[in-house]
């Protein structure tokens, strides 16, 4: 193999969004190169039926309806064989409080809201949709830098010595994105001092396809449902729980059972106690927004672009949408004859997609301060806003489906 490969886009990250993406670009005609640094094999691996929480993965996803079809153009979905949760209604409320909010998929007239799954699921069935295209896989291959060249040259190195040059490369390598970094294109990050512990349970009672949310002055937690090997059983969930950072070291210091128990009244017992915990894994939980999501031969997607708290699980979302537009975009430029580092191409992708973003983050940034807040006044706001909400059946199905990426 020669140490210098080209291509017209370049897509570093093999997760759920890169992997997709550039699925997306070759069904277009695009000559694409994918790299990931897992192989081929670990990502294809399709792990047995879940009899018990550790059997799952602790890395799931709340794929919307919009996600949903995005993949299945892709031909990634449905899974084959996979362990999907629809689920058919949620439930919010505050646990210092009265407010309490309900959606249910009725209401709006579809089969459900969303589905939950496992990441590595979702990147199995795309993976295996790469090994069938023309796509070229470099897989099991670490990326050491980017590089330029004063002729406009433009492309990464890997830790084996190889080149690649492309046109066009996409970020899609996450949060702590290197190649945003190599490149310099500027971010605006903090912390929230806070951790989110993740980890999946089995409850006594079924989750009933309900996923669960609690807000707490501490942090959120939601109950969100899995499907075993008995899908009809509803006894998995896959929880988050975001807290304090001294709080969420404390709790991952204790014994299981002292856990369970925790668990159990941090979600009001609402399915019951709860029967077995997986082993559990803490995350520090940041924001990260790139100020510019394009820049000369580069363009940002996902959580290079845009990493959010986790309190609403629409990442993964967002950065389908982010693949759905860039995918637009693209197909207009290839029409018009048009290089894929097009500026102007470039610049409709980060206007159509930096607001939507921006909005989501600045939504998510307000719902943690106003449940951080303990004064009574702010407490009778919040509590009494979510029990209007929940009456006001048209608003609140128009926020459910926009949620769901139904577009009204």
């Amino acid at each position: 193999m020669s140490d210098e490969l080209t291509c017209d886009i370049l897509v570093v990250g093999g997760g759920l969004i890169g992997t997709a993406l550039a699925l997306g670009l070759e069904h277009q005609g695009w000559d694409v190169i994918l790299v990931e640094s897992a192989t081929a094999d670990e990502l294809t691996r399709v792990p047995p039926p879940a009899q018990v929480p550790d059997d799952f993965e602790p890395r799931v996803s709340a794929l919307s309806l919009a996600s949903q079809s995005l993949l299945g153009d892709l031909g990634a979905w449905p899974l084959d064989g996979g362990r999907v949760c629809d689920y058919q209604r949620m439930v919010v409320w505050d646990g210092e409080g009265t407010g309490r909010i309900e959606f249910d998929a009725a209401d709006l007239q579809v089969s459900a809201l969303g589905a939950i799954v496992e990441n590595r699921l979702v990147i199995s069935a795309l993976m295996q949709r790469v090994q069938a295209s023309k796509l070229r896989l470099l897989d099991g291959a670490t990326v050491t830098g980017w590089w330029e060249q004063p002729d406009g040259g433009r492309g990464i190195e890997l830790s084996d010595g190889r080149r690649i040059q492309a046109a066009l490369t996409v970020a899609a390598d996450g949060a702590r994105s290197k190649l945003r970094q190599w490149a310099g294109v500027p971010s605006r990050e903090w912390d929230y001092q806070q951790q989110a512990i993740v980890c999946t349970v089995q409850t006594a009672q079924s989750h009933r396809h309900t996923a669960w949310q609690r807000f707490a002055t501490t942090g959120p937690l939601a109950f969100l449902p899995l499907a075993g090997e008995d899908p009809q059983a509803g006894h998995f969930c896959s929880i988050v729980w975001s807290q304090d950072t001294a709080e969420a070291r404390r709790l991952m210091a204790l014994p299981d059972d002292d856990f369970r128990q925790a668990l159990g009244e941090a979600i009001e017992q609402q399915l019951g106690p709860v029967e077995a915990v997986s082993r559990r894994h803490a995350f520090p939980l940041r924001q990260c927004h790139a100020k510019q999501y394009s820049r000369p031969g580069l363009v940002l997607v996902g959580d290079a672009a845009h990493a959010i708290h986790p309190l609403a699980g629409q990442g993964a979302n967002l950065g389908y949408s982010d693949v759905r537009v860039l995918l637009e975009e693209l197909a207009r430029a290839r029409d018009s004859g048009l290089a894929p580092d097009d500026h102007l191409t470039l610049a409709r992708y980060e206007r159509r997609r930096k607001g939507e973003n921006l909005a989501m983050m600045a939504a998510m940034e307000g719902f943690k301060t106003l449940f951080a807040q303990e004064a009574l006044p702010l407490r009778w706001l919040r509590n009494t806003g979510m029990r209007w909400l929940d009456g006001a059946a048209p608003l609140k199905n128009r926020l459910a489906a926009q949620a769901m990426g139904l577009g009204v």
